[in-house]
């Protein structure tokens, strides 16, 4: 449309000229004594015009062409500061392709043809951050050819070039040559020089998700289950993992945490410490009963922390796995009350109702013929073990079956039934 309108200017200025020239009669006259000259109105507009376009052509050309030294001092600086942008750029494509010393040696020449054009006075707005980078590149080929040395001198000088940068440029460049060095020392498997150089990050980087990352290995790697778990929790709960991978890491971390306990206190303040979700995790709750009793800590307080999955355990709907399920019953038969506690009724009850609504279920059946046998129950406990002991696929499980059977015979003083226990108990833990 612009062009169009700026035609029909064109075409209306050119009707006009046309008009004013053909009906213009005046006339201009030169007096050159003894000589007079008399020339159109038109034709002395037509020399006038030609003579400004010829002045201002000639004052262009000679502008030109005094200027040609200053163009070619520019050009050639331009052609410098391309050569240092594309030796940087070979030196990335270099680390790419696995060519680690060629990178370096691009790299340095990326800092040796930035040095010629600050030497020649000329000063790029984007030196600092061109010198960092080039650094950078030079630590990392010098870090994939395990030249620490080397490493940590263009280390040093990215982060003093870094230093040197303005608003966020610095702020930028320092982040990103900490969490390069992390990286670095982590590869090198030193923990705790990693986990140092994460700290000198603010608050802010730290929460990013390359610099959690780092932290959650290297707090792996320093056997730091504590550290470790607060940052995969934060990790799953910014979606950085998978839901099945987050459970997983998750509930290794916290078996990690719980074996790293060596008192009840302790042991209880980290189970109090753990989020409602975590302590459903099967895995976990039975490895927290079991660590538990083993360091002398109260089964009704055991009890407890395994309430919350008697309700997929007695329904059998629950997605575990059989392994989980085998930790989840190994940590209810080492809890289970005798006849002198107080909720000793309540958990017999129980696993009775959860037993017959489920008569074909191993595990149920194994359950609560332990706890009829720790309530003296002997026909019902012989009753049941001897049902569970056909179906238990876990050999713990039926070794602890046929023990308390054998126990039974002999209380019964029936040796025959007692030996054939025992022997099947025997051959239970050879197998």
């Amino acid at each position: 449309m612009r062009a169009a309108l700026w035609l029909i200017t064109l075409f209306a200025l050119a009707a006009a000229g046309a008009w004013l020239a053909g009906n213009n009669q005046g006339t201009v006259s030169l007096f050159l004594y003894p000589h007079r000259v008399d020339i159109s109105l038109n034709f002395a507009f037509l020399m006038v015009a030609s003579v400004v376009l010829l002045v201002i052509f000639a004052q262009r050309a000679l502008e030109a062409f005094l200027s040609l030294p200053k163009k070619a001092q520019q050009w050639r600086l331009q052609q410098k500061e391309r050569a240092s942008h594309a030796a940087l750029l070979d030196s990335i494509g270099h680390f790419m392709a696995g060519r680690f010393l060629r990178a370096r040696k691009a790299a340095e020449q990326t800092l040796a043809k930035e040095a010629l054009l600050a030497a020649s006075g000329v000063t790029l707005e984007h030196a600092v951050s061109l010198r960092t980078l080039a650094h950078i590149m030079a630590a990392e080929a010098s870090h994939a050819l395990q030249d620490k040395d080397q490493r940590q001198h263009h280390l040093d000088q990215a982060l003093q070039q870094a230093a040197q940068a303005q608003g966020s440029d610095r702020q930028t460049l320092l982040e990103g040559s900490h969490l390069r060095a992390a990286r670095w020392l982590l590869d090198d498997r030193d923990a705790a020089a990693s986990l140092d150089q994460l700290k000198t990050l603010p608050p802010a980087a730290g929460r990013r998700m390359v610099a959690m990352r780092l932290q959650l290995k290297a707090a792996r790697l320093a056997s730091q289950p504590a550290q470790a778990l607060e940052t995969a929790t934060l990790l799953a709960k910014h979606k950085a993992f998978s839901p099945a991978a987050a459970d997983s890491l998750v509930s290794r971390l916290v078996l990690e945490l719980l074996k790293h306990t060596h008192d009840a206190d302790a042991l209880q303040r980290t189970w109090q410490r753990l989020t409602p979700a975590q302590r459903l995790m099967p895995d976990v709750a039975a490895q927290a009963v079991l660590r538990w009793l083993k360091l002398g800590g109260s089964p009704r307080v055991a009890r407890s922390w395994l309430q919350e999955l008697w309700s997929p355990l007695e329904s059998m709907r629950s997605n575990w796995s059989p392994e989980q399920l085998l930790s989840v019953v190994h940590a209810f038969d080492a809890c289970l009350p005798g006849m002198e506690e107080e909720d000793a009724l309540v958990w017999l009850s129980r696993l009775e109702s959860a037993q017959k609504s489920q008569p074909r279920s191993a595990h149920l059946q194994y359950l609560a013929g332990m706890i009829c046998l720790r309530h003296r129950l002997w026909g019902k406990a012989q009753s049941l073990l001897t049902q569970a002991v056909k179906n238990l696929e876990s050999s713990v499980l039926q070794r602890k079956a046929w023990i308390a059977l054998a126990e039974l015979a002999e209380q019964r003083q029936e040796a025959a039934e007692a030996a054939t226990a025992w022997k099947q108990a025997a051959l239970c833990s050879t197998t």
